[in-house]
């Protein structure tokens, strides 16, 4: 089987983690502080604050920027659900955004006509490793008076005109989920250049303890998302080599797209002028005369592992439920979901193994 994804793990990497195990310090320690700091180096932020995931990192940005509720947050319906549930998680209410069928990130033009006297913030998502258009989305925000938080969990490293996503609002968000750029195992990173805003995050994921360095005192209603020593001691390893993970992920995406041109009824990802992709996944689009689940179960079947990437939020069971969301609400977005399929990708992946991938799906797709 050609998995989907999997993690590398240098000798190093393996190395730094045993460091940190026969070390008396496993939590709350220098390992963390220098993963902080490297991080924020590497993004060009002043803060940086390590967590234990990407989900944890936004929902500690809703309740630093004050996000209760009521209020309305605009985001994306093509997202990894989280995005829109750590609104929720404060009582807020996710509006969505149809995408731009390209780059399946939120689409600028059509975020005005969804701000009431409610929202309170745009959180943009950039998708799959590659940066939304943020000049309009600033514009757009600094005309209503709202708050940027940018999810940038799936795009380490992506820049937008030269600047990295995440840096962009009030702060950003990334996760380092085993199969993204950078693997933790589990974990996630809070990037802003605001010390209030970086202070309150370190408080509440802290349990809500006081800056007084009593370990009992607790000033708000904290939660338990700290992160291993560990998983910062591997987030280090990665981050020395992080340019030649990308530089790894971007020739297999290259190879991809080389393979793939001659295929018919298939589109190829496609890459915006103003960004530089990161390629967490590799997604092509199916001819909507394919039954794409049925495509992905033929695969399986011949030894390739795929998967639809990603489902429609506002069509997830709790969305409906609680929302009343139906087919036809975001058409872009769902005609994207409906026809998605993730390949197999990752950094070690090997020209024999992308030959195969494109092989398979070709014999599947003729078939079909």
């Amino acid at each position: 089987m050609i998995n989907l994804a999997k993690p590398v793990l240098t000798d190093e990497d393996k190395q730094a983690v045993i460091k940190v195990m026969n070390s008396n310090w496993h939590s709350l320690g220098p390992k963390k502080k220098e993963f902080e700091q490297n991080f924020a180096k590497f993004c060009g932020t002043k803060y940086s604050l390590a967590v234990n995931s990407g989900t944890s990192a936004l929902h500690l940005c809703m309740l630093a920027s004050g996000i209760k509720e009521g209020d309305e947050i605009i985001t994306s319906p093509f997202s990894f659900i989280a995005s829109a549930n750590c609104a929720l998680m404060c009582g807020a209410r996710p509006v969505f955004v149809d995408v731009d069928p390209k780059t399946f990130n939120l689409d600028p033009k059509k975020i005005e006509q969804a701000i009431t006297s409610r929202t309170k913030a745009i959180l943009p998502v950039h998708i799959f490793g590659q940066s939304c258009d943020m000049d309009p989305i600033i514009q757009i925000a600094k005309k209503h008076n709202l708050m940027i938080i940018e999810d940038a969990c799936e795009s380490i490293g992506a820049e937008y005109n030269g600047k990295k996503v995440g840096t962009f609002g009030k702060a950003g968000t990334f996760a380092f989920y085993p199969n993204k750029q950078l693997n933790t195992g589990e974990g996630g990173m809070i990037v802003t250049d605001d010390k209030e805003f970086y202070e309150l995050c370190d408080s509440l994921h802290n349990q809500g303890r006081s800056d007084s360095g009593q370990w009992l005192t607790h000033k708000y209603l904290g939660y338990n998302y700290r992160i291993s020593e560990f998983n910062c001691a591997l987030g280090n390893s990665q981050l020395k080599r992080i340019q030649q993970i990308i530089n790894k992920r971007r020739d297999v995406a290259n190879k991809y797209n080389l393979a793939l041109a001659n295929i018919r009824n298939i589109n190829l990802p496609s890459v915006a002028d103003y960004t530089t992709h990161t390629w967490f996944v590799y997604v092509i689009q199916l001819d909507k005369k394919f039954n794409r689940n049925e495509i992905i179960t033929e695969l399986n079947k011949l030894g390739v592992q795929t998967k639809p990437y990603l489902p429609a939020i506002h069509l997830q069971e709790l969305y409906i439920n609680k929302f009343n969301y139906k087919d036809g609400d975001f058409p872009i977005c769902e005609d994207i979901s409906n026809r998605s399929l993730a390949l197999p990708f990752y950094e070690s992946l090997s020209d024999e193994e992308i030959n195969t991938v494109v092989t398979k799906l070709n014999e599947v797709l003729n078939n079909a």
